[in-house]
């Protein structure tokens, strides 16, 4: 016997709004109807544990398949079935209940995510690629019949006796012509490595079951070893190195959340920030790889799976909604990070020192962008100088406070951005007894002025940003070999030498020792040019950078210029100006040409 019925909906344009608001992505019509298969048979498991079920479970899977002649795809199941009734009830009503307040609450908002998945319009997503979906289904319930229910996308339905033999559901999917590319088997293999990989029923596909169904986040810690980990790293990620170490989530209150996140070995001299490396799952469906809600933003860097069934999701699981959950679980993972990071400092420190290059990405950036990972990471953020030492803030202070402090009472941080540009200039401040500290990454910038904003009277200084002498400003000052006439000779040499409005000529009193002429950017100047480019603002205009040219009036080369005669005065200032210029990088084209005429000049002389 057939009958035929119209679906509980007051308006015939469901299916088009289903297509246009509830799912942007063609290829989530099938996670959505193996999701649903999963379910079903997750359902019998159940029912069979509660003793409700008496009779033999059999092998549980899901099967899907495709006939490209036929042009059918077919997801079948052998879970718990549907009567008629059920039929009735689950498919033809349920699914719109509500719909028409539905579509006239979104129909011009455009706000897909505020449309929640209880509707039930999962199934519906078969539309997407179907001209007809037809069901063949018969329930595990003693005496029950098999169904049959066919609908054309229109509002109208038939249900009829079914053929099914056995327990379980066959969603059967009739593909239209504009959808013609799922009925390729290579296109149906993508879209199942991509959603279903990790179900927790086996999915089989062309002879092979496609999922791993006990992946490595549903299993206790105890009973896991570091191959474990390391082998489903490498299923996740199978061209990346191994990490550096990894994080087992495992809460059940005041959420539920299961995972594992891994720290990656991160080149700090590229800083590629590849996000989207952590999955969220809910019960072992992939849902997204945009977390940026869940996850905070620093851990982003971080690869892994995330699992939780209470993060709340639009019906096509595709976008999440910032909720009390949603904060919570975010917190809790910076929190079990922080915990992380600082078991390993406290635990094995040669090991997180051995691994800081790449730590320190992930801690500097979560210092700043949360404050609340700054407090806590305090303790374990490593401080790293030019020798390879490493210290904790508190460490470094105690250490070199007392020969770094200036005349105003600042603990002067003197850091290197490239050790091989500046190694004269770390060279001048060792033989001070400073130390030198490397902030050499794209994010140290700003991490340096970060410091110097939370730690309290304390100073950083780029170690080419002055003289060693200047570096760290005391109340001793050394005397100058010149008279104040000398010293404007000096100087007036020196800016005709110079010849450039953003070099300013200083005439200062150093060690003999130091360089006749050091060409140095002030620390403004500098912060000043990053903050401009960094920013994208031209509030300034193309803002050059200014540069002091600090001539040593005790270095004896400045004594020989003042005892040169005639044009030997003007040449050995250029040429003592030309070499300050050249150990800077700063010495090109046509004035490097010059240097070097008049440099073999000099030697013939």
């Amino acid at each position: 016997m057939s009958t035929t019925g119209t679906l509980s909906i007051n308006t015939e344009n469901i299916f088009p709004i289903i297509k246009k608001f509830l799912y942007s992505d063609q290829d989530i019509f099938l996670r959505e109807l193996v999701s649903n298969a999963v379910d079903a048979t997750q359902k019998l498991q159940q029912l069979s544990s509660m003793g409700e079920y008496k009779g033999e479970l059999g092998e549980l899977k899901v099967t899907v398949s495709v006939d490209e002649s036929a042009k059918t795809i077919t997801i079948s199941d052998n879970g718990i079935g549907m009567t008629d009734a059920e039929i009735e009830k689950y498919i033809n009503q349920i699914a719109f209940s509500g719909a028409t307040e539905f579509v006239e609450k979104y129909k011009d908002k455009g706000d897909e995510s505020q449309i929640i998945g209880h509707f039930g319009l999962g199934f519906y997503s078969a539309y997407m690629v179907a001209g007809k979906v037809e069901i063949q289904t018969l329930s595990y319930q003693d005496g029950a019949k098999s169904a049959r229910w066919e609908c054309d996308g229109s509002t109208t339905y038939s249900i009829s006796e079914g053929t099914r033999e056995t327990r379980g559901t066959d969603i059967i999917l009739h593909v239209n012509e504009e959808s013609e590319e799922f009925l390729q088997k290579a296109k149906i293999q993508e879209i199942l490595n991509k959603y279903d990989k990790f179900l927790p029923i086996e999915v089989e596909f062309d002879g092979k079951v496609i999922n791993n169904t006990k992946p490595i986040w549903t299993k206790s810690p105890s009973d896991l070893k570091d191959e474990d980990y390391l082998a489903f790293y490498k299923e996740l990620y199978p061209f990346e190195p191994d990490p550096l170490f990894w994080i087992h989530l495992n809460v059940d209150y005041p959420f539920n959340l299961t995972g594992v996140l891994f720290f990656p070995q991160i080149d700090k001299n590229k800083f590629e920030v590849q996000k989207n490396k952590i999955s969220l799952y809910s019960r072992q469906v992939f849902i997204t790889d945009e977390v940026k809600d869940v996850v905070p933003e620093f851990l982003q860097l971080l690869h892994g799976v995330i699992d939780s069934p209470d993060i709340p999701l639009n019906v096509s699981r595709s976008y999440l909604q910032s909720d009390a959950n949603v904060k919570k679980i975010n917190t809790y993972i910076s929190k079990k990070v922080g915990d992380k990071l600082a078991e390993l400092f406290k635990n094995d420190r040669p090991g997180y020192e051995e691994k800081w290059d790449s730590i320190g990405v992930f801690v500097k950036y979560g210092m700043l962008t949360d404050d609340k990972f700054y407090d806590k990471a305090q303790k374990f953020c490593l401080l790293k100088n030019t020798e390879g030492a490493m210290y904790s803030f508190e460490e470094y202070q105690e250490k070199f406070k007392a020969n770094q402090t200036d005349k105003d009472d600042n603990f002067v941080m003197v850091y290197t951005s490239d050790r091989e540009a500046q190694h004269s200039f770390i060279e001048s401040a060792k033989k001070k007894d400073y130390d030198v500290l490397e902030f050499d990454t794209l994010i140290d910038s700003h991490f340096t002025g970060m410091l110097e904003q939370k730690l309290e009277k304390t100073q950083m200084k780029r170690v080419d940003s002055e003289t060693a002498e200047k570096l760290i400003e005391k109340d001793i000052k050394l005397e100058s070999v010149l008279s104040e006439k000398e010293t404007e000779k000096i100087k007036e040499l020196f800016e005709t030498a110079v010849d450039d409005k953003t070099k300013t000529v200083l005439v200062e009193a150093l060690t003999p020792e130091d360089h006749p002429v050091t060409v140095t950017v002030p620390e403004f100047s500098r912060r000043m040019k990053e903050m401009q480019m960094g920013s994208g603002m031209n509030f300034m205009g193309d803002m050059p950078l200014m540069y002091n040219v600090t001539v040593n009036a005790n270095s004896p080369v400045i004594q020989r210029i003042l005892k040169a005669k005639g044009e030997n005065r003007a040449r050995i200032s250029k040429q003592a100006y030309d070499l300050a210029l050249l150990s800077q990088n700063l010495l090109t084209g046509k004035n490097l040409a010059g240097f070097i005429a008049r440099s073999e000049a000099l030697l013939a002389d």
